[in-house]
């Protein structure tokens, strides 16, 4: 899959952050951002994401209660945390309530995260990949299951 095809929702309620990340990202990623978690559930209900790419420190609700909020309803897209502050409970709380699978400092390093949103896709689609595997072979083996009863019963 090409990069173009990696989908990202970026929320950060200051403005300059959102224009950087697009200015930055837009060219390789299909990129949407967002002001607000309110903004982002919106974009959620419309958009399928492969990775989620939000800053700690907003209004209202911090990066990890965004990504606990959307655990359940949105199991699949990579959580990203951005902040600019060094905060060592927000990392243990985002790999812990989150599942945040990486967490980087402000500002960010363009290639260092380009590196990191790549390497998150590809757990992404690693992830999905064994989910269907196991539905096949779910499947299979209930058919299996199926045709020894009839074995037996005959």
């Amino acid at each position: 899959m090409s990069a173009q095809h990696i989908h990202i929702l970026y929320i950060d309620d200051e403005i300059h952050n959102l224009n950087a990340f697009k200015a930055s990202f837009r060219r390789i990623y299909t990129v949407q951002t967002a002001e607000s978690a309110e903004d982002a559930y919106k974009l959620l209900e419309e958009h399928a994401f492969h990775i989620i790419i939000s800053d700690q420190r907003m209004p209202k609700m911090t990066g990890i209660e965004f990504f606990e909020s959307i655990l359940t309803k949105y199991p699949e897209p990579i959580r990203i945390l951005l902040t600019g502050y060094a905060d060592i409970n927000a990392v243990i709380d985002a790999i812990n309530k989150g599942q945040v699978y990486k967490y980087f400092s402000k500002p960010w390093n363009d290639e260092e995260l380009r590196h990191n949103i790549e390497k998150a896709y590809e757990v992404y689609a690693l992830r999905k990949e064994n989910r269907e595997l196991t539905e096949k072979l779910l499947d299979v083996n209930e058919k299996l299951e199926f045709l020894l009863r009839q074995k037996l019963i005959s």
